[in-house]
């Protein structure tokens, strides 16, 4: 495995009077694609920019292959920098702007020529090799500025928000490229990110960031699935959120607990926990949407014996974007429910459910999940 081992340990730093990092510790395996994924503000960018070596904490250390770098120059850390607005230089063409940094070192002509190609290669732009920056799409920039960062062969290479500048459709390719890319050289990446779903796509691992902390790291799966505080659940894809208080708690299978809560304006719902509760706990309750069955018929109990959740509301809006239409289904006038159904066969022509349809809403206690506080 390449790529280096990224170690931060109790990071603080402040700006004035903002507290942009509150005690950050954090460790990233060699060769992983890590995401640091938050809105604007949380600290993520300033995290990446004291792993460079472009700002210095308050306190806390930073090792990279067991060494601490803090006290080292950022060209003496064996990481690169890749930009969101590119930073190519306008004049140059795009051979010399990959090239640069070994025109710096003086490296022998044959063996330049030799390494910018492999790495023109590898972003698929050696026939582009003598155009102006100027020439290309945005995605193409982006490509020139990676291979520009790997010329020098780090062993952690930062990506700044480097898809921001593109449009969701090139986005979307770029991602695709990004991740084969890492997969073809493996070293380590460390992607900044405020974009969800660009986190969710290519990332070994995320951690979660807001007002300068990590609320939560973990693989996608676990992040979306598991979310341990209320803000990861809210920040990370859409979700239902409800205060609830514990009215009963008894066990369920392989060590859960099959808790009861009543959910104001809901009544008592079903939901499996990995930990105890004691009756009377107040607690935050997450459903997904694409985890309710929405139908104008009341469903029966499975004969699995699972918990299933049952209720009935009104279709307050239908919003159909093609591949699934999203529900809002208002059970009372101050309760809503979001839901989202595919449509996963050509059958599903259109929504079958419509505006102030009567329908039923069911969902496994399983699929139910127990939220943590966060800061907001």
């Amino acid at each position: 495995m390449k790529g280096s081992d990224v170690v931060i340990s109790h990071v603080s730093k402040t700006f004035g009077k903002f507290e942009v990092l509150k005690d950050v510790s954090l460790s990233i395996k060699k060769g992983e694609f890590f995401s640091l994924l938050g809105p604007s503000g949380c600290g993520k960018t300033t995290l990446l920019r004291i792993i460079a070596g472009f700002e210095l904490p308050d306190s806390g250390e930073v090792t990279i292959e067991g060494i601490n770098v803090l006290p080292l120059p950022p060209n003496k850390r064996f990481v690169n920098t890749v930009f969101q607005n590119y930073a190519l230089f306008p004049h140059l063409s795009i051979f010399e702007n990959v090239a640069f940094s070994l025109r710096l070192k003086k490296t022998p002509e044959s063996e330049l020529k030799d390494k910018v190609y492999k790495y023109l290669k590898l972003v698929e732009l050696t026939e582009h090799a003598h155009k102006k920056p100027g020439m290309l799409s945005g995605g193409q920039k982006q490509r020139v500025a990676i291979a520009r960062a790997l010329i020098n062969e780090p062993s952690v290479l930062l990506l700044d928000e480097p898809l921001s500048a593109l449009d969701a459709k090139l986005r979307q390719q770029m991602l695709i490229e990004l991740d084969a890319i890492h997969d073809k050289i493996g070293i380590t990446f460390i992607y900044v990110t405020h974009d969800q779903q660009e986190a969710l796509s290519v990332s070994d691992r995320i951690a979660v960031m807001n007002h300068g902390e990590v609320l939560q790291i973990g693989t996608p799966h676990e992040i979306y699935e598991s979310p341990r505080t209320k803000f990861v659940a809210k920040f990370i894809g859409e979700t239902n959120l409800f205060a609830g208080v514990v009215k009963a708690s008894e066990p369920y299978t392989n060590g859960t607990r099959l808790l009861t809560i009543d959910v104001e304006n809901l009544g008592l719902t079903k939901v499996t926990c990995d930990q105890d509760y004691t009756v009377g706990t107040k607690v935050t309750y997450t459903i997904r949407p694409e985890k309710i069955v929405i139908s104008t018929t009341e469903p029966g109990m499975p004969a699995s014996g699972k918990h299933i959740n049952v209720v009935q509301g009104t279709v307050d809006e239908p919003i159909y974007s093609g591949f699934s239409t999203k529900y809002f289904v208002k059970l009372t006038s101050s309760l809503t429910f979001k839901v989202i159904k595919q449509h996963a066969n050509y059958s599903d022509e259109g929504p079958a459910i419509k505006w102030q349809d009567k329908v039923w809403l069911s969902w496994s206690a399983d699929d139910g999940y127990i939220v943590g506080e966060s800061h907001d």
